[in-house]
């Protein structure tokens, strides 16, 4: 039997400091499934990037100096470019996490954290799952804010079990092992959850959730 061929990830690295690009370049292209598709240091660079040249992943500084990473997303949406963006950052505030994930952001990882843990981070939101430090869940879970018109819908159990899962940072696999089902049901139950929550990303769901939904998790 053939072996599967492993699939590459095209990362755009974005980030105004050239010594931490350099550095973290070197550590992504170590890994065999990563290749490094571009670095750059603003944002009309990184638009230019993904509207050019074949990229997967953008990994995005928070803080591009005289420039916010955060002008990034519609302008990228608007290019086409609909892949995942995880924002890397020193520490943001819980309110401005929720604004990156209403944003679309995949994932938010600190900066402090180890390389593997960086590898994982962009396997996960490669296979479609988040990523959030468990410092911004617990942030996220206590803010006192509700988004306007997005309705209380009663979820079953089975929804909350999964709810629960993503909140995790657990992949439809693992939830599906948990649960004792099938992965095409837990992907199911996760677009139950798109459908009465009126998302469209785990991410989206993962802001309702720890807003509207947080006194129930």
């Amino acid at each position: 039997m053939k072996a599967q061929a492993t699939r590459t990830v095209n990362i755009l690295l974005v980030d105004d400091h050239a010594l931490f690009r350099e550095g973290l370049a070197r550590l992504l292209e170590s890994e065999a499934d990563f290749a490094l598709t571009a670095q750059c240091g603003s944002v009309k660079e990184a638009l230019a990037c993904v509207s050019t040249r074949p990229v997967d992943v953008v990994l995005l500084d928070f803080d591009l100096g005289n420039e916010r990473g955060t002008l990034f997303f519609g302008q990228a949406r608007q290019a086409g470019f609909s892949g995942p963006v995880v924002v890397l950052t020193a520490g943001v505030s819980d309110t401005e996490a929720r604004d990156l994930l209403a944003r679309g952001a995949a994932g938010i990882f600190l900066k402090h954290s180890s390389p593997s843990l960086l590898s994982k981070c962009i396997r996960k939101v490669m296979d479609g799952e988040i990523w959030l430090d468990q410092r911004y869940i617990r942030g996220l879970a206590h803010a006192q804010e509700t988004p306007e018109g997005v309705p209380f819908r009663r979820l079953t159990e089975r929804e909350w079990q999964v709810l629960r899962g993503i909140l995790e940072g657990l992949a439809n696999k693992e939830i599906g092992a948990r649960l004792q089902c099938s992965e095409s049901a837990v992907k199911g139950i996760l677009q139950q959850l798109f459908h009465k929550t009126g998302v469209r990303t785990r991410s989206q769901l993962v802001r309702i959730a720890l807003e509207e939904y947080r006194d129930q998790l």
